[in-house]
């Protein structure tokens, strides 16, 4: 998985008036969890361009002023403005190479679908999956083959296959789908109308056709 390096500065200050001057400088305000103790720092808003603004998981290479070393960690938690939608706070776990992790994966729908050819829509269920797996076997994304579904068919998390990592959801959960357009639809309904009618017709037919043949039919004395 590709890393993307964020270098921060420890806090001194851990106040709410001490967060919103940080965000205010274009900073965003940090913890990482998991190792031998917690860390508060800030690091520039920018750096988290290639982090959280994307379709792929990255890891996160914490250069931290203060500390002996740079280390690998994860995003667990990212809080936005909810009009702005700046980053508010990141919250981050140190990784070990030895010790399982959880991580929500995007999911990349791959191929052609029937269904599109045929009128439809491609519908996407679920963007993200849980995946738990050492470090080193953490997927950037998960492939979702969509090639042979046609109208109305969908593909679940139960039909994938699974690399080195486990998937959390259920194998029920839907992945994508395609939705049969309005148009369609209406089209089907005709033509089951129609054929319904001529069976209909058909059926008066030879219901006339036998009171003729019994009208005909000379009566016995």
């Amino acid at each position: 998985m590709k890393t993307v390096e964020i270098i921060g500065y420890k806090r001194a200050n851990l106040g709410k008036t001490e967060a919103k001057r940080l965000r205010e400088e274009g900073m965003v305000p940090c913890v990482v969890y998991g190792g031998d103790h917690q860390i508060h720092f800030y690091a520039p808003m920018i750096l988290f361009r290639d982090l959280v603004y994307t379709d792929e998981a990255h890891f996160a290479m914490l250069t931290i002023e203060g500390e002996p070393e740079p280390f690998e960690a994860i995003i667990q938690d990212v809080q936005f403005h909810p009009v702005s939608e700046i980053i508010m706070h990141a919250d981050f776990l140190q990784l070990f190479r030895g010790t399982p992790i959880k991580m929500n994966i995007p999911v990349h729908p791959v191929g052609i679908a029937p269904g599109i050819q045929q009128g439809g829509k491609l519908i996407r269920k679920v963007k993200y999956l849980q995946i738990k797996a050492l470090p080193k076997n953490m997927p950037e994304y998960i492939e979702v083959d969509v090639s042979k579904l046609g109208l109305g068919k969908s593909i679940k998390v139960g039909e994938l296959e699974i690399g080195e990592y486990e998937i959390l959801n259920s194998p029920l959960v839907t992945l994508a789908g395609i939705e049969v357009p309005r148009a369609l639809k209406g089209k089907d309904t005709e033509e089951e109308e129609e054929l319904e009618g001529e069976e209909g017709e058909g059926a008066v037919e030879g219901a006339e056709g036998g009171d003729a043949a019994a009208a005909e039919a000379p009566a016995e004395s």
